[in-house]
């Protein structure tokens, strides 16, 4: 192993977690990011060094020996990055951060989830389950736990490894898992793939990948192509009989449920968990899959008790289905959604929850082709709801295009929806009613979190 590693996008919530595992190595860690946050913060505290400025003169000294430095980097980074053309002319070991995170994977029990939404959750969970039910395992995780308050697990012992397979870019194609969870494969990142058949085209590479011997669980509807004969195959759902699902589900106070495990082998009653929401209960039933998968594989078995303990002791994971205020007078939730169908998923399970309520969401769009390709979708969904607020698109990677704004999203949604901007949302909150209001979106949307609880907090009083 080389002594030093330089990340190029270090505060993306998978870069990070890979610069903590290689600090907790003892190794010298640096990097670049555009803006600093709350996980650069964490990282420098942790002993990285952080610079946000393009600018090769900041690269420490250490770092610029190719014989002792690897170079990690996010897609997101442009091939055009000053820092990245100096690494590329000076020959350094420049990796993506998907084939880093396939190498630390090697002499691991894989346990991957992958999908266009869903995934994050789910692998956390098995994350957790995994403590819960053996005590060991480790993760990297594309979001903050709640349990861990991090998005690396590390263990002492067990050869667990619990990681999110990510679609973007054909990243999850680095990956050889031993199982592997599909939660979904929808029309996405088609600034990549061009087409819904090649996204799904990618997943089913992604199953041929799947050691022999092992196993896909697969959500019940989702149509990839199964190519891989060395595997078995089972299929999950929310309630729909199959191999996994959940019966006999019951809303309990604050939208959290009661429900029955159905296993192949068994059933589990009375679970509850932790956080809420119907479609956690599906992720739940997908997380408890693999795990049940690879006690099948060690040829051990897991105690019920155990896996009850460990779902209703779940917290989930920042800016997932998150509540900051939920009283009987006023709800608050922040979610990353970012895609119609997680914004559809999410807006109908808290319907569900909360019968009868008012609810207003509030998205910004993410990516200027993601909008383009899926406004009609995104208006949709986003029609569940009482009221909408629209912010402008939060570009990240990308340039604007002509003609592509939330105005497009705005006219088309059968609710009452207007546009505000980021900076004005709280104000234009404090200005109106509420009583159940979400946040969705994969920007910087979640920097009005705080201000918005304060305000909704104050309310419900």
């Amino acid at each position: 192993m080389k002594t030093n590693y330089y990340f190029l996008g270090i505060g993306g919530i998978g870069m990070s977690a890979l610069a903590r595992y290689f600090l907790h190595m003892g190794c010298r860690v640096a990097g670049y990011d555009r803006t600093p946050t709350a996980l650069t913060r964490a990282l420098e505290e942790e002993g990285a060094a952080i610079h946000f400025e393009e600018d090769v003169e900041l690269i420490p000294e250490v770092m610029r020996d190719p014989a002792t430095t690897v170079v990690v980097y996010t897609p997101a980074v442009p091939t055009d990055h000053a820092e990245y053309r100096y690494f590329v002319e000076q020959g350094f070991r420049i990796e993506k951060r998907s084939q880093m995170l396939g190498h630390l994977s090697e002499g691991k029990y894989v346990m991957a989830v992958a999908g266009t939404h869903g995934k994050t959750t789910t692998s956390t969970l098995v994350s957790w389950l995994n403590k819960g039910l053996t005590g060991d395992g480790s993760a990297f995780l594309g979001g903050l736990s709640k349990n861990f308050e991090s998005n690396l697990v590390l263990a002492e012992k067990s050869l667990r490894l619990a990681v999110e397979a990510d679609e973007f870019d054909r990243s999850f194609l680095r990956l050889n898992p031993d199982v592997a969870v599909i939660t979904s494969a929808d029309a996405d990142h088609l600034d990549i793939y061009g087409t819904h058949e090649a996204v799904k085209e990618a997943f089913a590479q992604f199953i041929e990948r799947i050691k022999a011997g092992g196993s896909l669980i697969i959500k019940q509807g989702v149509d990839v192509a199964l190519r891989n004969e060395a595997i078995s195959y089972y299929r999950y759902a929310y309630d729909t009989p199959c191999d996994f699902y959940a019966r006999n589900i019951r809303l309990q106070e604050g939208g959290y449920y009661l429900f029955d495990l159905v296993l192949p082998d068994r059933t589990v009653t009375d679970c509850t968990l932790g956080i809420p929401g119907w479609v956690n209960i599906e992720n739940a039933v997908a997380a408890v899959a693999l795990c049940w998968c690879a006690a099948k594989h060690e040829g051990t078995t897991f105690d019920e008790e155990r896996l009850r303990e460990a779902l209703a002791h779940f917290q989930g994971v920042k800016r997932r289905f998150e509540f900051y205020v939920n009283t009987p007078k006023q709800v608050y939730m922040d979610d990353y959604a970012h895609h119609p169908r997680e914004l559809s998923a999410a807006l109908t399970s808290v319907r569900k929850m909360f019968p009868g309520r008012r609810l207003l969401a509030i998205f910004q769009p993410h990516l200027y082709t993601r909008t383009r390709d899926l406004y009609e979708e995104f208006a949709e969904a986003l029609s569940h709801a009482d009221e909408v607020i629209l912010l402008p698109i939060y570009p990240a990677r990308e340039e604007p295009i002509e003609g592509i704004t939330s105005e497009i999203i705005a006219e088309r949604v059968t609710a009452p929806c207007s546009i505000v901007p980021r900076e004005k949302l709280v104000d234009t909150l404090r200005e109106q009613e509420s009583d159940v209001v979400i946040t969705f979106g994969a920007g910087n949307i979640d920097a009005c979190c705080a201000p918005i609880a304060e305000l909704i907090a104050r309310r419900s009083e």
